[in-house]
């Protein structure tokens, strides 16, 4: 019989050719959330014995947790003895998405990358054919950044407009730049609308856009994409920084908006385990 120790853990039982070696002890908070995560990311009820087989746990173990569990509604149990994720845990999450709001959860991040690469971060939607500065939190240097919050600015001009519309079918990406593609004022900026679809589309598949003196002089945006549950950009997070340091290749900018975005589709419940 397998049980829990005064910690909470399971003795792992022995098996013949480890009699020697030293007995594991798996928490058992990492036991039950195994079980739990097993059969969310499969997708369909399973056999105690399926489960058991899957995380690598003893027979035993397992039947004794989903015993528990079934009996406090974390799990279910079918007339066929088949497992699934019980009433409760749906309950919960109730509970966590009515205590969960985009704009929080990304301010929070915004500002925690600030203080991370030390230069301005902002967040932006899509308005039309235009991007959205949603929020901003500026960096500690004097470098002077003419987008503030609530500036709307033709997609074509900036590394987050791009991604904004990276996710749309080719045909609607290009149909949409022909209608809102302007020239900038630097003369940088693409105009082209099979061109802007093209890079539209490859800056979304590498969650990572880079503009450099397309909307203003000497000026530079790197941005990833926010998604969606369905996959959808919904917003960008992006630092935005004076040209020669997006150009000098010595700073890790690329990997900071990439983390940003994936921990807050992570704090949505938006990202796939």
């Amino acid at each position: 019989m397998t049980e829990t120790n005064e910690t909470g853990s399971f003795d792992e039982p022995e098996t013949a050719p480890e009699k020697k070696k030293k007995r594991t002890r798996v928490s058992g908070i990492d036991r039950i959330l195994q079980v739990i995560d097993y059969l969310y990311e499969t997708g369909e009820p399973a056999g105690g014995y399926a489960i058991a087989k899957a995380i690598g746990a003893p027979l035993s173990t397992i039947y004794t947790i989903t015993e528990d569990l079934v009996e406090k509604a974390v799990l279910t149990r079918a007339h066929d003895g088949m497992l699934w994720l019980g009433p409760r845990l749906y309950n919960y999450g109730i509970a966590y998405a009515r205590s969960v709001d985009f704009m929080r959860v990304a301010t929070q991040e915004m500002h925690d990358l600030c203080r991370r690469a030390g230069e301005t971060v902002q967040l932006c939607g899509r308005d039309g054919h235009h991007m959205l500065v949603m929020a901003m939190a500026d960096g500690p240097s004097h470098f002077q950044v003419m987008s503030r919050v609530g500036s709307r600015i033709p997609l074509n001009w900036t590394a987050s407009g791009r991604l904004l519309v990276g996710h749309m079918p080719e045909k609607d990406r290009i149909e949409l730049f022909k209608r809102g593609a302007r020239a900038s004022p630097t003369g940088r900026a693409t105009i082209d609308p099979k061109a802007l679809s093209k890079a539209a589309a490859e800056a979304f598949e590498n969650r990572l856009s880079v503009q450099v003196g397309e909307s203003d002089y000497s000026v530079a945006c790197i941005a990833s994409p926010i998604r969606n549950a369905e996959g959808e950009c919904t917003a960008t997070i992006s630092i935005v920084l004076p040209e020669q340091k997006a150009t000098a290749g010595d700073a890790p900018f690329g990997d900071y908006v990439r983390d940003s975005a994936e921990r807050i589709e992570r704090l949505m419940g938006w990202r796939e385990h």
